[in-house]
């Protein structure tokens, strides 16, 4: 591709994986944040949680500032607090839903347009249908919540039975999801992520091809799966090129050509497509962020 990837997507990076210090919320979210601010490389940034208010209204200005655009990721929240969007228990659902609720609220502030999530654990088969007719309720609460104030929901698939163990799940599954909500919330729509593809163990067309009707958001990233004693087994995003991966820069070429081909980038709209890296303990953001930078330049000139 010789065209610059500006004119079909706006490229960000997931702010919490990055630096994982701030995954709580806490911790040096500003300080951090105005690393990605400062590259220009960058035209989007999703953003987790930022538990004091101060530092989130000092997030804000910086956001305004650095001309990014914004998403917010709800993701870290919800597994921080082990809540349950599709909790057969109600209180349990509720109190959910109101900590997502608090998330958007926050998303306002911010700037963000969009706040994505995760179900919650896969509950076993037979009570797979009360699960996901409960996660449907709580998408359509979050909806209603959201689109009074700007906002609209995306819900991240992740593996089944590796690491995260999620109702939401099955690309076709999401799908059945996504159709009910987008009957009354034609802005709701789901997330794939690279790295997650190998985990629920579908092929990167197969999955895009699946859910290109309801995508409205894609991340880029790699993960561990064949190795249980890997330091990054499972669901860590670890580096591309990392021993043992399943992703590296033949897969964002292939994952970046299917997305044209799906009709997710070259349309009218500019939609995210995020890095989603985390360094390992041994490992500095700055050369994991580089290093993917480069990936995804050489992958860029290949497509």
């Amino acid at each position: 591709m010789h065209e610059s990837w500006h004119r079909y997507l706006r490229l960000g990076i997931v702010h919490f994986m990055a630096f994982p210090q701030t995954l709580r919320g806490e911790g040096p979210i500003v300080e951090t944040l105005r690393q990605i601010a400062g590259d220009e490389f960058f035209t989007a940034i999703e953003l987790g949680w930022v538990n004091d208010a101060k530092e989130r209204a000092a997030a804000a200005a910086l956001l305004r500032e650095s001309h990014l655009s914004v998403g917010f990721g709800a993701q870290s929240a919800l597994l921080v607090t082990k809540s349950n969007l599709n909790a057969l228990e109600e209180p349990e659902r509720k109190k959910a839903v109101v900590l997502v609720q608090r998330c958007i609220d926050q998303a306002a502030e911010l700037g963000a347009k969009r706040v994505a999530v995760l179900s919650g654990p896969y509950p076993g088969a037979a009570d797979e249908e009360r699960a996901k007719g409960r996660l449907v309720e709580s998408l359509l609460d979050l909806c209603v919540y959201g689109r009074g104030r700007g906002i609209g929901i995306t819900l991240e698939t992740f593996d089944r039975t590796i690491e995260k163990k999620a109702l939401a799940g099955p690309t076709r599954l999401c799908v059945e999801i996504s159709e009910a909500v987008r009957r009354d919330f034609p802005e709701f729509g789901l997330m794939l992520d690279l790295s997650h593809i190998p985990l629920v163990g579908e092929g990167i067309r197969e999955c895009l091809t699946i859910g290109r009707d309801q995508l409205v958001h894609a991340h880029i990233g790699n993960c561990v799966m064949r190795d249980r004693a890997h330091p990054a087994y499972g669901d860590q995003h670890p580096r591309f090129g990392i021993d043992g991966g399943e992703n590296d820069t033949p897969e964002v070429i292939e994952f970046v050509r299917c997305l044209f081909d799906v009709g997710f980038l070259g349309g009218a709209e500019r939609p995210f497509l995020s890095f989603e890296v985390k360094p390992l303990p041994n490992e500095t953001p700055e050369a994991v962020i580089a290093g993917t930078k480069r990936v995804f330049q050489e992958a860029w000139a290949q497509v």
